[in-house]
């Protein structure tokens, strides 16, 4: 039985992760949240979990039809985890914001993309509505985002309550508790990087022989906001027959553009495992024929040249995030792996360094990037884009001037 703790935004310090893994490395893989050099601020400006209900249910009812709500999920705490619909089309484009609670500026994106394609009759939005079907799950990890942390809040004996399979095996490796790998993470509530609890086997039913794991395994499914997600990724496959495009925004540290003293603003990605059709990634054999990383690096061309055309503004310092992971255990890797192109936006800076200038930039960065997503699937000009320039974004780098 689920305990509803419902405990309210608390204040707590920024707790940073090094890497995927567990141990400390030169370059962060996806939203590691490595330390940036700001001033402390407060995250108060940022969309909390009641204000968030509170504005889809409005966006819902003023949109007069164009909007759908519904609770598709319940995380650990109890909370109900929303997916927000817009549009009638053939393309499923599906974006889920803060599946790490200290990873705020996704949700106000969201929040206002929706808003403008519920009430707007423009022709642009007329022909998105018409053309693709774009689903949101915005605040994906509503505990952890109440707690302002990384993690989830649960506990491995609710786990392990839920799959006594795992009863006599170590925790696995993204587990937040004293004790474990990941203890640098803890907070005194235990919990999941649930952004390591993915599969790309959607059917797939924990075994106690694949924990604890490690970063370039798949995940497990056992946290029920992974399984969130997957359900609703699984719902609109039946729907559609695939879901075309998933998109995840997250955080991460102070980089800067290579060769530079720029700092990034953000940073984008396709790649998240090695490709099936190749000799390293022989291992995901089985999902060859399903793999297209060409529409992936389509769709990050899209923001990049739409964020680009801004001009010389903070928008434009816009890198590739790391490649050449093996992180099928990501909700990017496994959706990448089940076909759907993929994207990956990581902006500059924890939530709680960012001062009230950045939090705007910020958020209109990645408002920015997806509506040229959402508006390149719509009209079809994403197909036109050459995937190969992707090659041609800078890249990151991690002292300034390298």
């Amino acid at each position: 039985m689920r305990v509803n703790k419902w405990i309210a935004g608390l204040s707590t310090a920024v707790v940073l992760c090094a890497g995927a893994g567990g141990t400390a490395i030169a370059a962060p893989s996806p939203d590691s949240g490595k330390a940036g050099q700001y001033e402390a601020s407060s995250v108060a400006g940022f969309t909390d979990y009641a204000e968030m209900v509170n504005k889809l249910q409005q966006i819902e009812k003023s949109s007069q039809g164009k909007v759908s709500l519904s609770v598709v999920g319940q995380s650990n705490q109890g909370r109900d985890i929303y997916q927000a619909r817009v549009g009638t089309g053939e393309k499923v484009i599906l974006i889920e914001s803060e599946i790490h609670g200290n990873e705020k500026t996704g949700t106000d994106a969201l929040l206002k993309i929706l808003q403008h394609l519920g009430s707007s009759n423009s022709p642009e939005a007329r022909q998105i509505r018409e053309n693709i079907t774009l689903v949101m799950l915005p605040k994906i990890n509503p505990d952890a985002s109440e707690l302002d942390r990384r993690g989830n809040d649960m506990s491995w004996e609710e786990a392990v309550q839920n799959f006594p399979q795992l009863a006599a095996v170590k925790p696995a490796w993204n587990y937040y508790a004293s004790g474990t790998i990941q203890e640098r993470n803890y907070t005194g509530q235990p919990g999941f990087d649930v952004n390591r609890d993915f599969n790309p086997d959607l059917d797939y039913v924990p075994q106690a022989g694949d924990f604890p794991g490690r970063s370039s395994e798949p995940g497990w499914y056992i946290t029920p906001e992974s399984q969130t997600v997957r359900d609703v990724y699984k719902a609109l496959t039946a729907e559609f027959g695939k879901v075309d495009v998933f998109v995840d925004l997250h955080h991460q540290g102070q980089y800067y553009v290579e060769g530079t003293d720029d700092i990034v603003t953000m940073s984008l990605s396709g790649e998240f495992v090695p490709d099936p059709n190749t000799p390293a990634g022989a291992k995901y054999a089985e999902y060859a024929d399903q793999y297209n990383v060409e529409y992936s690096k389509q769709l990050n061309l899209a923001a990049y040249n739409a964020l680009q055309s801004i001009g010389n503004s903070p928008f434009n310092n816009i890198t590739l995030y790391q490649q050449n992971l093996d992180l099928p255990g990501t909700a990017l890797g496994s959706f990448a792996l089940n076909g759907s192109g993929t994207v990956l936006f990581e902006v500059r800076g924890q939530s709680h360094t960012l001062g009230q200038k950045k939090k705007g930039q910020l958020v209109k960065a990645v408002e920015t990037g997806l509506n040229a997503i959402i508006k390149g699937v719509a009209d079809g000009s994403v197909d036109n884009l050459d995937a190969d320039d992707y090659s041609e974004i800078p890249n990151t780098a991690y002292e300034p001037g390298l």
